[in-house]
């Protein structure tokens, strides 16, 4: 058995110290399962996580040795996912605009806020109109412009004119997902100064009077309009109830989660690169693109670093959505927070990603995967003629001892830690743990609060799961944005918020 890499949290001494502080148990009326620091190597750990409560208008940061939490920040609005500390001690934070009327969905947001350390809005930005609306997560770039992702309307016709299958496409339209670059203006203003459009570069075979209509098989860097969607009929009424518990779909007004083309959950990007890595979940796999073009070459097939214009350049997780391989190809099920390793930590330019749904026959549970895809000697990504894009296998794994155990269905997410080890967020249960290369949980904690900020049908019910929480990050104490603070515990602690409905 290889030797598991060095914690970050010192030197090893056997044994790890087990904590269950009564305080912290979810006995506020929906389970008796302990909550707060639940597994901790002894001594002193330098490390915060930070993480925001998917119905909660704060956002914590706690000590990792002890579960305390150091510091917060507030705001008026839940949280569309992402949540990032930056290097000047800000926090950059996506908020849900309620009185969104067009789009309704998963993640959906509108703003994005960045809070000094002390709690001050300095930047309160919105993109939310009837055409487009932010959602889910956002990138930070160099020059301190800001990636995020976005939803464009399309109606019925403009949707039929793509060549969509009439059956797959609701009354109301689509959603196809949007990259836009936003830099920062005064406090409430922005420029988009690049965009790239999934719309741009659609393909099909089942209407050949459109103009995109091709076969998907010839043309991996293009995405096949129908492929990886259910008709709208075949979205379960336990779906539906499940997405209106999280605010993803208002109550009786006619949206069908159906709408939403791709779903994009997740943005990181390369700076050595300049690439884009997407996860657009309906599709179940993970998409890269240049960032390098200009917005007139995003658009099209030339241009750019890579010479793609904003054709894919890479994608992997399900062959099958561009007609290579069977089910028995695919690989990713629902996938989360793909990222790059970042350089300096062990597997640097390998990518990770959160698998939501391994659909087994031993069960459906959720994994951890970093792999590494296939690139010549220029750095650009190979693929065979008649060939899916590789790699066939991951070079790394983390599942559960006993698989489902570990089920994150929604949401969640995963990143490489200095030492080698790994934080994955599973994200229903609002449970952190770290592991190994062996897979060893060396750390743990399960948040303790929920919240109490109103979906969009105003309610602040999330059925099953009412301490979900996006992504948890950790950071290490000699972090830039720590530089000066006096991180010692809140006194006292915060009050602990109990899932709504409850008694805690």
């Amino acid at each position: 058995m290889r030797r598991p890499p060095p914690s970050r949290f010192g030197p090893r001494r056997p044994g790890l110290v087990l904590i269950t502080a009564c305080a912290l148990l979810a006995a506020c009326g929906t389970s008796d399962v302990p909550r707060g620091l639940l597994v901790s190597p002894p001594g002193e750990a330098p490390g915060y996580v930070y993480y925001t409560p998917l119905i909660s208008s704060t956002t914590y940061m706690i000590e990792a040795g002890s579960g305390d939490v150091v510091h917060t920040w507030e705001s008026e609005y839940a949280p569309t996912g992402s949540v990032y500390l930056l290097d000047n001690g800000n926090l950059l934070r996506g908020g849900k605009i309620p009185e969104v009327e067009v789009f309704r969905g998963g993640g959906q947001g509108g703003r994005l806020q960045e809070f000094t350390w002390d709690g001050e809005i300095v930047w309160d930005f919105r993109f939310a109109t009837e055409e487009h609306l932010l959602h889910h997560d956002t990138a930070l770039l160099p020059n301190g412009n800001i990636l995020a992702i976005a939803w464009e309307a399309k109606s019925r016709e403009e949707a039929r004119q793509m060549g969509c299958r009439e059956e797959m496409t609701p009354e109301r339209g689509l959603w196809p997902d949007m990259i836009v670059e936003i830099e920062p203006q005064g406090s409430t203003g922005g420029r988009v100064v690049w965009e790239w459009h999934a719309w741009d570069h659609m393909i099909q075979d089942y209407d050949d009077s459109a103009g995109n209509f091709a076969d998907p098989a010839a043309h991996p860097e293009l995405v096949d309009v129908n492929a990886g969607r259910r008709v709208p009929g075949d979205v379960t009424q336990d779906d539906i109830a499940r997405y209106r518990e999280l605010g993803y779909v208002p109550e009786g007004d006619g949206h069908n989660p159906s709408s939403d083309l791709m779903h994009t959950n997740a943005i990181a990007y390369n700076a050595d690169l300049d690439q884009i890595v997407l996860s657009p979940r309906v599709f179940s796999e993970i998409w890269v693109i240049d960032h390098s073009t200009t917005t007139a070459e995003a658009r099209g097939s030339t241009g750019g670093r890579w010479g793609r214009g904003g054709d894919l350049l890479y994608r992997w997780g399900n062959p099958q959505v561009y007609g290579q391989g069977t089910e028995a190809d695919q690989i990713l099920f629902g996938q989360h927070d793909i990222r790059w390793v970042p350089e300096g930590m062990p597997g640097a330019g390998n990518f990770t990603v959160f698998n939501n749904d391994n659909v087994r026959p031993g069960g459906t549970f959720s994994s951890v995967y970093e792999f590494v895809a296939p690139t010549d000697a220029s750095g650009r990504y190979v693929i065979e003629d008649g060939e899916a894009f590789g790699p066939k296998e991951t070079n790394w794994t983390y599942t559960a001892p006993d698989p489902p155990n570990f089920y994150g269905s929604f949401i969640s997410g995963a990143h490489r830690l200095a030492g080698g080890n790994t934080l994955i967020t599973s994200g229903p249960q609002g449970r952190f743990f770290e592991v190994t290369t062996d897979g060893e949980i060396v750390w743990e904690f399960w948040s303790p609060t929920s919240g109490d900020v109103a979906t969009p049908q105003g309610g602040a019910a999330i059925g099953a799961n009412p301490y979900a929480v996006f992504r948890a990050t950790y950071i290490a104490g000699d972090h830039p944005a720590l530089r000066g603070r006096n991180l010692v515990p809140l006194d006292p602690q915060p009050r602990l918020i109990p899932p709504p409905g409850g008694d805690g």
